[in-house]
């Protein structure tokens, strides 16, 4: 039946007496502040002007406040379980989906309240304090999708359609009955108890590894005394690095194998040996020949037969075949074909590309053959050498209010959005955090559909890598059950200002802001009525990146370039030169570059595709891949915690599909005619992408939304384009 909505909300929650809350950390009991005898509707970090309570914030109220509703959350699912259970007829609207709407939203803002204050400030939420909430938070959202009665109600819903239901409702059915079914709740007892111990061992496994590479990982240290080495290293890193940071200059410098250290490291050692020393370690975390306690060969493998009995259990080929339900892809098949056309065309730029990067090195003293840890360091000096480009040097042009003033400009042009810094500040956890409203222009409404807080600089926060230099937190979904808005935390560790001079970003930094706002906006502008199914929430997952990497591309147009880029102090626009070389670095390599990605979407597939050892996979997949041989040295994969410790497993291809995806969705704007010619038709299409990509959020399968776009399915040859790998001409 269709939801009638009430001006009261529906109260299913309930108030909860905690005389004592305890939490058990590192063999220490905690006891916490109690959490007074709050309204059903008051969520437990919310204060009344509706923002989170940052200014009173402390780890042991949070702590408190998330034992409280992660109790609530699993005593409020069980109760819905009984409600069902003694009925004759399931109303799935308002016996189910609102309840649980309700939930979902007060669980996700508590959770999302703590994730931004360990991403913005780190003292006030400590990683250890973060990672325990995270863990019983995970728990607790699960709890829905293992209930029996919950998946009959939903399976049954599901086979008695109602056309009365609105299409998110309908999607948060389909949503629900399939993580049911991918969680075997369809097996019978005897294969369901088989397919939970199976999750059981998955899970100790995955943190076994995840424990082994963290130990690894600490375990390299190597201290360089020789300044000559650090002649071209950044200032920061040399800071950062050094035994005594006021004698930076100096040395000697501690280098690790965390992700900022590594990648700089790489790139700048001209000492050979040194960047061997420092790769070896690296690709040798978890290895068959290291210490006997760190190998993870055997846990690995232990986690791939775990992952194919559970895809079999359900009936499917393989892990990488039951992956499929959840990816826009749709098959195997699918993404093999689109990666073999892909590799056709980037192994031979490849090899021309190491051809002449050989060249290069040889002209300046290199002897000997060109391998994995020489790359980063000459890939640099060619681009500084023929590219004169210099990462640094393009802070002078980029200062981040003239950034954030053509970024936002560009955003209404598009769009019909404006936004504003609001005139008054709620609570912030640090006096550098801005806070934004979004208004819809073409509405006309006084009131703003959304808001975001913009925390853009590092302050002890150190970048986990360089894919994880900044985020954006959805603190608070949209809800028309809930009657919340779409409140979102924007956090970068951007260079603070100094002095009289504002904060300068590089080029990077200025992707990382754009990409994020991209990501944003589908929180913020999405017109979904739930928020188990809006924004982000059941968008296939390889289709979760494809906003943020759409703004990425807009970063290459002329127009949008020029008016983000100005001298901090003059005022004069980039040079030609420089402006070119910021195009030429995205096409610098790009063979390589896409080989490498290809290289590892493939190779985690077949690992979750086939039973095989995982070595002779490795090096065959290797030598397709690459030009240059395989390391004996080199075990990458022991290492790879993304697929193995983390949730990436048999979906890491997911990073490239999405980008393919966007450089198809941005070529709608590229083949607009420039100038005034063009005005109109680039507004209408920005029209399209909001009313798609920016409104439908998981409330549509990501391939009806692409065709809603563009009219047709995705191809990949704007993204060959995209990177020189294609001539420029637009397909028809």
């Amino acid at each position: 039946m269709a939801i009638s909505f009430c001006a009261k909300r529906i109260k299913i929650l309930k108030s909860y007496s905690f005389n004592k809350l305890t939490v058990r950390n590192n063999g220490f009991i905690i006891l916490l502040p109690e959490i007074g005898e709050d309204l059903p509707e008051k969520d437990p970090l919310i204060k009344a002007d509706g923002f989170p309570e940052f200014n009173t914030f402390s780890v042991e109220r949070a702590m408190a406040a998330v034992g409280k509703e992660t109790t609530t959350y699993e005593q409020e699912v069980q109760k819905l379980e009984q409600q069902i259970t003694m009925k004759n007829k399931v109303d799935i609207v308002n016996d189910l989906i609102n309840p649980l709407e309700l939930l979902h939203v007060r669980l996700h803002t508590t959770w999302n309240i703590t994730k931004a204050l360990y991403f913005g400030n780190q003292s006030l939420m400590p990683t250890q304090y973060y990672e325990s909430i995270h863990t019983n938070m995970a728990k607790a959202n699960s709890v829905p999708h293992m209930s029996v009665p919950l998946y009959k109600a939903w399976k049954k819903a599901l086979e008695n359609p109602d056309s009365n239901l609105t299409p998110a409702q309908q999607k948060i059915i389909e949503k629900h009955a399939l993580e049911g079914r991918l969680n075997g709740l369809d097996l019978e007892r005897k294969k369901r108890d088989r397919f939970t111990y199976s999750n059981i061992k998955i899970n100790q496994k995955r943190t076994d590894f995840a424990q082994l590479i963290k130990f690894a990982t600490k375990m390299f240290r190597t201290t360089i005394d020789n300044p000559h080495i650090f002649k071209e290293f950044p200032e920061e890193f040399l800071k950062f690095t050094a035994v005594n940071p006021n004698e930076y200059e100096k040395g000697p410098w501690k280098i690790t194998l965390e992700p900022h250290i590594v990648d700089t490291f790489m790139q700048y050692c001209p000492d050979r040996d040194q960047r061997w020393n420092v790769w070896q370690a690296l690709v040798s975390r978890g290895a068959q020949r290291g210490e006997n306690t760190l190998r993870t060969s055997s846990t690995l493998e232990d986690i791939r037969d775990h992952k194919m009995e559970q895809a079999k259990l359900l009936g499917y080929k393989s892990f990488s075949h039951m992956s499929m339900e959840t990816k826009m892809a749709g098959s195997l098949e699918n993404i093999y074909r689109v990666m073999d056309n892909l590799l056709e065309i980037a192994r031979p730029a490849q090899e021309k590309e190491f051809s002449e990067l050989t060249k290069f090195a040889k002209d300046r003293g290199f002897t000997g053959e060109l391998m994995a840890w020489d790359i980063d360091y000459w890939s640099r000096k060619y681009a500084k050498s023929v590219y004169n480009f210099n990462e640094e040097a393009t802070r002078d042009y980029f200062p981040l209010p003239q950034v954030l003033k053509g970024l936002f400009k560009l955003i209404e042009n598009l769009f019909d959005v404006q936004i504003v810094e609001a005139p008054v500040k709620p609570d912030v956890w640090h006096a550098d955090v801005r806070f934004f409203e979004v208004y819809d222009l073409a509405a006309q409404s006084p009131q703003p559909v959304a808001h975001f807080y913009l925390d853009p600089y590092e302050r002890g926060r150190k970048m986990v890598s360089a894919k994880t230099a900044s985020w954006a937190v959805p603190i608070q979904p949209r809800s028309l059950v809930a009657e919340k808005k779409p409140l979102v935390a924007l956090i970068f560790n951007f260079k603070p200002p100094v002095g009289d001079n504002p904060s300068l970003l590089t080029f990077q930094d200025v992707t990382y802001l754009f990409k994020q706002v991209g990501h944003a906006l589908q929180h913020l502008l999405t017109k979904v009525d739930y928020s188990m199914v809006g924004g982000t929430n059941y968008v296939q997952w390889d289709a979760v990146e494809v906003n943020s990497n759409v703004f990425g591309n807009w970063l290459y147009e002329p127009e949008v370039l020029n008016s983000i880029c100005r001298h901090h102090k003059t005022g004069e626009s980039m040079p030609a030169d420089q402006l070119e070389s910021i195009h030429q670095m995205r096409r610098h390599m790009a063979g390589y570059k896409l080989c490498k990605e290809l290289y590892f979407g493939r190779l985690d597939l077949v690992l979750h595709e086939t039973p095989d050892f995982w070595v002779p996979i490795v090096a065959k997949l290797y030598k397709q891949h690459f030009v240059f041989p395989l390391d004996k040295m080199d075990s990458h994969l022991t290492s790879w915690s993304a697929i193995f410790s983390e949730n990436m497993g048999a979906a890491y291809y997911s990073y490239l599909w999405a980008e393919m995806l966007a450089a198809d969705v941005y070529s709608a704007f590229q083949e607009i005619p420039q100038g005034d010619n063009g005005k109109d038709l680039r507004k209408q299409t920005g029209a399209r992408f909001r009313e798609t990509y920016l409104s439908l959020g998981g409330s549509v399968h990501a391939s009806q939304v692409f065709r809603q776009f563009r009219g047709r399915d995705p191809n990949y040859e704007a993204l060959l384009r995209n990177v020189g790998l294609k001539d420029d001409e637009v397909d028809d």
